[in-house]
């Protein structure tokens, strides 16, 4: 049973996120055009962001963070979804996929040297996706050889990654050589991005998020210490990316749930003023059913991600649910944003025009942090797995 978080109590969090939103919805919704004009965060929001606590509020308070638990960053995801996404991923991997292989499987020394840099505004990458290995990592092809000293060379091309270009330490993932007698053979390895040998692409051009930036990283003989491998033995690498993702789905299922949400209010903003024919949109029974389907949609994919967000916390489900969570709210929303789009008619295929935007916006969800796709193999596998073990 979820009996609350201590570090953080209910009215701190309702002061968290009281500020939270009145950021996002008052200084950040109306430069949202600007962001997609400009493709960058303007860098004061950056500042207030940073100086928020925004960039480690999931990072535990004895490293410099906040200290949310999941249940209580459902809350402040759903918020920061209600705008462009690319705020959100500006400080997401320091306190989501990359900040918590740390928090998780990082030693002592490796927490105090990079925890309170990133909750103060350094930035993180999560370095694991290659041209041949996406959701899944087992095709990993990137190779971490260890050298006389004790230390590794490292070798490889990852893609995509998000923050690369502003990146001041790559969590990177790489297959170990000699192989490790435990695990999967995959370590974990923290790069600076100073590091000779690593070479930061130009930004992506990618079909929405603006603002976000997401780039190639090369690893060209890349030495490192001892120190740089997450953990005390190579097993963790693997467990790690397979926990961070985990904990990272049900974060994205309830910024889904935020910007179908935002959809779902310019949606009836519209409908309720807008006219056709002297009559106004609203009024049509058939525009008053894609709001209802929208509203049923948000409703249900809300109850969703904080019940998947409570199994994680107290360890009930951390697969199926994390899984359900991410699969039902990121096709949610992408219907959501489409109907969006319908209620709108030809202003909603208009640039500027939010539903728009949100529309490209959000195809991406159905893809980053595992696809539609390996969700329904994740929970449809393992319920069978569990069936299977039962009657064994």
């Amino acid at each position: 049973m979820y009996s609350g978080n201590p570090d953080v109590p209910d009215d701190v969090l309702a002061d968290v996120l009281a500020q939270v939103r009145d950021f996002v919805r008052e200084r950040v919704v109306p430069r949202e055009v600007e962001i997609m004009e400009t493709d960058a965060i303007p860098a004061d929001l950056r500042a207030a962001a940073a100086e928020m606590g925004l960039f480690g509020y999931a990072i535990p308070q004895q490293w410099g963070g906040l200290g949310l638990d999941l249940v209580q960053d459902v809350e402040l995801a759903m918020e920061l979804g209600y705008t462009s996404l690319s705020l959100r991923s500006m400080f997401g991997t320091n306190n989501g996929i990359a900040g918590q292989v740390l928090v998780g499987f990082g030693t002592d020394e490796q927490r105090e040297a990079w925890l309170p840099r990133l909750a103060a505004g350094d930035v993180a990458s999560f370095a694991l996706t290659e041209s041949g290995a996406g959701s899944d990592p087992a095709g990993m092809r990137t190779t971490a050889t260890r050298d006389d000293d004790g230390g590794w060379v490292i070798e490889g091309t990852k893609q995509w990654i998000t923050n690369a270009p502003d990146a001041d330490l790559l969590v990177t993932f790489a297959r170990m050589r000699p192989a490790p007698e435990t695990g999967r053979g995959i370590g974990v390895f923290l790069v600076p991005t100073t590091a000779d040998g690593v070479e930061v692409a130009a930004k992506d051009a990618k079909m929405g998020q603006e603002g976000s930036r997401t780039a190639t990283v090369g690893f060209s003989g890349v030495r490192v210490g001892p120190e740089a491998l997450v953990g005390d033995d190579g097993a963790a690498g693997y467990r790690a990316a397979m926990t961070s993702l985990a904990r990272g789905r049900i974060h994205l299922a309830a910024l889904a749930v935020g910007t179908a949400q935002r959809a779902l209010d310019e949606s009836v903003a519209f409908a309720s003023t807008a006219t056709q024919g002297g009559t106004v949109v609203g009024d049509f029974q058939l525009v008053q059913a894609m709001i209802a389907e929208q509203q049923t949609g948000v409703l249900a994919g809300r109850a969703l991600v904080r019940d998947a967000a409570r199994l994680y916390v107290t360890g009930e489900d951390r697969r199926i649910a994390p899984s359900a969570a991410k699969l039902y709210c990121t096709e949610m929303v992408g219907k959501v944003a489409d109907l969006a789009v319908q209620v709108h008619g030809g202003t909603g295929y208009m640039r500027e025009v939010p539903v728009e935007r949100i529309y490209r916006d959000v195809r991406l969800m159905r893809l980053y942090e595992g696809t539609s796709e390996i969700q329904k193999l994740i929970i449809g596998g393992g319920l069978v797995r569990a069936a299977k073990d039962r009657s064994a």
